[in-house]
């Protein structure tokens, strides 16, 4: 059953739509459950939206999902679930100093729509948001099952090279003395990677491959341009 990814800042009011949606989309033949940000971080989130998708539960993801990488990754657990999904954003809020960039949906990216934004005390588009997830046709299955046009070979290539500069590069800066709270640069991408702490070869391959895994199921050249900093993200969040 369907999956709704909300997103915003901090004081949003994202718990308290949550907890209208759950109101709203479920019932006796059809729970809803609502899945918040824990102990474990990135993963732990990702994990256990994949556990809760089915045939027939309502999944919510009450989390910040502030970066592109993030919702990319629900929208593909999605994909692989062959479920309907939409994002919620709630605007408004305001992120503190210690908070991270929130990054702002935007509707021609497939993995930020169907977008619905919904602004203070605004009342929920629960009309289209049924009509979203519970009228349209689900999703194909991930591509990951199925023959490869064509242009994705060329995709794949790419993404396996951009990912293997940048953990040369990681590995090349600590090699060369970076301490963690130092920022990582990689040639030819404007965001940089800030470690909280020393990484080993066999973690960073164990992320380059989970991301690898998740990118792969959508190849798409219009994404070209943006791996290298969506696989920065990914290392920025799942290394806590």
């Amino acid at each position: 059953m369907p999956l709704v990814v909300l997103c915003g800042r901090p004081g949003s009011g994202k718990s308290r739509r949550a907890a209208e949606l759950r109101e709203a989309l479920g019932g006796p033949e059809r729970p809803a459950h609502v899945v918040t940000e824990a102990e474990g971080g990135r993963a732990a989130l990702r994990a256990e939206v994949e556990r809760r998708l089915s045939r027939r539960d309502v999944v919510i993801v009450d989390a910040g999902n502030e970066l592109r990488s993030i919702r990319y990754e629900l929208y593909c657990a999605a994909r692989q679930a062959g479920t309907a999904r939409c994002l919620l954003h709630c605007a408004g809020g305001a992120g503190g100093p210690e908070e991270p960039p929130f990054e702002e949906p935007d509707p021609s990216c497939r993995w930020d729509r169907p977008l619905f934004t919904v602004r203070g005390e605004e009342p929920l588009p629960l009309g289209a948001i049924r009509a979203a997830l519970f009228e349209s046709a689900p999703p194909p299955p991930h591509r990951a099952t199925r023959t490869q046009p064509l242009q994705s070979c060329g995709f794949l290539h790419q993404l396996d090279r951009v990912t293997q500069d940048v953990l040369a590069a990681v590995l090349a800066a600590q090699r060369s003395g970076a301490q963690p709270g130092e920022t990582i640069r990689v040639p030819g991408v404007a965001e940089g990677l800030v470690l909280s702490r020393p990484v080993s070869v066999a973690e960073l391959s164990r992320l380059r491959r989970q991301f690898i895994s998740y990118t792969k199921m959508q190849p798409s050249d219009e994404n070209l341009p943006q791996l290298a900093s969506m696989f920065l993200q990914y290392l920025s969040r799942s290394i806590q």
